[in-house]
């Protein structure tokens, strides 16, 4: 699949809010929030659908390195409309922008190499700039330790 430039309205989420690098995330602490999320899906209301969300915000500095510096990760569903969250959990609203979408095909462990190319070659070749967040949609294709996953990226376009 190619990246393409879509239009995504405001939306809200419903979940788990974290300070972690990508090392730290990928240790088992975002598998065990991810496990905490969707035991606790029941306690979400006004929950839009099945598909977790991960939203990765990122600090904006010029030698920022997602494997040692930490950024805010937000394991959520979408909600129809903002609630009451339930127990250590947070609301968040993520703002009409322009997103280049993108979908990873293979093991979640090879993500990098999609991260890489929509951050690096997509955004050299077409002039378009990032904004400081992207999120990955986890769907009933996601299969983490599957070569058939899939996992449909979105990084917030300026």
């Amino acid at each position: 699949m190619e990246a393409k430039v879509i239009t995504l309205p405001q939306f809200h989420v419903v979940g788990y809010s974290i300070e972690a690098n990508v090392k730290e995330f990928e240790s088992g602490l975002g598998k065990d929030i991810y496990r905490s999320l969707v035991e606790r899906k029941e306690e979400i209301q006004n929950r839009k659908n099945e598909n977790v969300i991960l939203i990765q915000v990122y600090p904006m500095k010029m030698d920022f390195d997602p494997l040692v510096d930490k950024f805010t990760n937000i394991i959520g569903y979408e909600v129809s409309k903002q609630g009451d969250a339930s127990l250590n959990m947070i609301n968040h609203t993520v703002t009409e922008s322009k997103y280049v979408t993108y979908k990873h095909k293979g093991l979640e462990s090879e993500l990098s190499h999609s991260y890489g190319y929509v951050y690096g070659d997509w955004m050299s070749k077409t002039g378009n700039e990032p904004k400081n967040y992207d999120f990955e949609i986890w769907d009933e294709r996601y299969q983490p330790e599957s070569p058939d996953n899939e996992i449909d990226l979105y990084i917030a376009l300026k």
